[in-house]
């Protein structure tokens, strides 16, 4: 079920368009070959509880105006957090000043890629319940209510409960003609339940697959797309399992990976590598560069045949789906690994030109109306198998000897996204083609064409499930978006196993 809504209310009273005239006339006057105005506002929730009682509520709400200006060739920037048009003239003129203080610095002219103007374009994310209009005391009651159902089973010692709920808010108008307003919410639920091995001075933890998603509170609630009180009601016994399974044997193994850990390689070995700035050195001095160079691209064998990749602005529910990014360029959907192949980037309005396409694929985006905003990933996806809908167990099936791993924990990467290492929430034998209970210190390592070219087969649609992360970090100074990544379950052969506690002892 899907339901319309309008831009609140409260966001709308703000005098949006005067502050885009007073700004948009004075750099026209100015001479700015462009320049766009962003009224950015973002409300946040976050409550914490520990063992059943609250340990943190806060709120935050964070309004800006940002204004962007080509002068000669030279970007300049300049924000404040008052919405007036007096406010937006000074800032103007500020970012205008930036401008042309920076021009004898600049050896490169900005070209922005062309786009069609869309006036008076409006869009909000789909959800049914407004998360900011549920009362504290009710989210609270339901995170009590679920912390004590786990904390009543035998053997769980310590649950932890959270729930961080956004709503982004964002006015943007630019010379060329374009006024787009958006709303968006995302919620993201966490339950965590911890087993205290006393004698031992060990424990484990478990938490819940819920991924965090573009939705209202209505996926918290019963009928929510994901079914909390059966996972709620399995994680203990698969805790206590856990905490008694043997050790694994490391060395090379056969993987059935679920999309609740497999979005999170995609994200760190795909998502990242793609990003075009970060291909042409952009992110060196931060986060990196990637191996998935422009003069790989059309050649570079990523994956197997089997191996088509994505990425997505537009798809329902995503983290990073939007009706248009920060640079006022409608949403889109394109492919960035084709058959195994490297075949495209992720782009902004000054990337595109570089790479020599006439039009950005819109992945412009900025967490506050106080940075610039800079090129960041959409919803990077792995395709299902297009023909066959072949099953989790069915995958599991074909493994003689392996390993089926579930759920998302610890990872690391190199600053090019090639050599890696991800563990995840559980692990289970698979002993002739079946489950055999789990194994504990489990990680798996590999580069990221050498994983990828292992995969011999990827699930039906069935089994395809978006998965995510609020915090993906960039840039300096540093910016924070959300993403979603889905992904079915996938077969992967002779990747490498590192017993964990065994290299932590070396």
């Amino acid at each position: 079920m899907t339901v319309t809504r309008d831009v609140d209310a409260e966001f709308l009273s703000f005098p949006l368009r005067a502050v885009a005239d007073a700004a948009l006339s004075l750099a026209r006057a100015a001479g700015a070959e462009h320049a766009d105005v962003r009224v950015h506002r973002l409300s946040t929730q976050s409550i914490r509880l520990r063992d059943g009682a609250v340990q943190s509520v806060s709120d935050g709400d964070e309004i800006g105006l940002a204004v962007r200006v080509v002068v000669d060739g030279t970007w300049g920037f300049a924000s404040h957090a008052e919405i007036t048009p007096e406010t937006a003239v000074r800032v103007t003129r500020q970012a205008v000043d930036v401008a042309k203080a920076l021009r004898s610095l600049n050896r490169d002219p900005v070209i922005l890629a062309d786009e069609p103007v869309y006036a008076d374009a409006t869009w909000v994310s789909p959800y049914l319940e407004d998360p900011f209009a549920v009362p504290t005391s009710e989210k609270v009651e339901l995170l009590v209510d679920y912390s004590g159902r786990l904390q009543a089973a035998d053997g769980v010692d310590h649950v932890t409960a959270s729930v961080l709920q956004v709503k982004e808010q964002t006015f943007y108008a630019d010379l060329a003609g374009s006024t787009i307003t958006q709303q968006r919410v995302r919620l993201h639920p966490e339950f965590e339940a911890t087993a205290v091995d006393k004698s031992a001075g060990s424990f484990e933890s478990m938490r819940t697959l819920a991924p965090p998603v573009a939705r209202g509170w209505e996926y918290l609630g019963s009928g929510s797309t994901w079914d909390w009180s059966e996972e709620l009601a399995q994680i203990p016994a698969w805790l206590a399992e856990k905490t008694k399974a043997p050790s694994v044997t490391a060395g090379p193994t056969d993987l059935v990976i679920d999309p609740s850990n497999l979005w999170l390689t995609i994200h760190e070995s795909i998502g990242h590598a793609t990003e075009y700035d970060r291909a042409i050195g952009y992110e060196a001095a931060y986060a990196g560069t990637s191996f998935a160079t422009p003069d790989k691209l059309g050649t570079l064998k990523y994956g197997t045949d089997v191996m088509h990749v994505t990425a997505d602005r537009t798809v329902e529910h995503g983290l990073a789906s939007v009706g248009y990014d920060d640079d006022g360029v409608a949403s889109q959907r394109w492919d960035l690994v084709a058959g195994g192949i490297l075949v495209g980037y992720q782009l902004d309005r000054v990337f595109a030109p570089r790479l020599g396409l006439t039009r950005s694929n819109g992945c412009s985006y900025a967490d506050s109306a106080h940075h610039v905003p800079i090129q960041r990933m959409a919803n990077v996806s792995l395709a299902a198998d297009p023909v066959t809908d072949t099953s989790t167990r069915e995958l599991i099936s074909r493994v003689e000897d392996g390993i089926y791993v579930v759920g998302d924990k610890s990872w690391s990467i190199d600053m090019q996204r090639y050599n890696f290492q991800f563990t995840g929430q559980r692990f289970f034998k698979i002993t002739g083609g079946k489950l055999a209970g789990q194994v504990r210190d489990v990680a798996y390592q590999a580069t990221t064409t050498d994983f990828w070219g292992s995969m011999e087969a990827v699930g039906g649609e069935s089994t395809w499930r978006l998965g995510g992360a609020f915090n993906c970090g960039k840039a300096q100074p540093g910016q924070v978006a959300a993403v979603s990544h889905g992904c079915p379950s996938a077969l992967f052969r002779g990747v490498n196993i590192l017993n964990t506690r065994s290299e932590a002892q070396q």
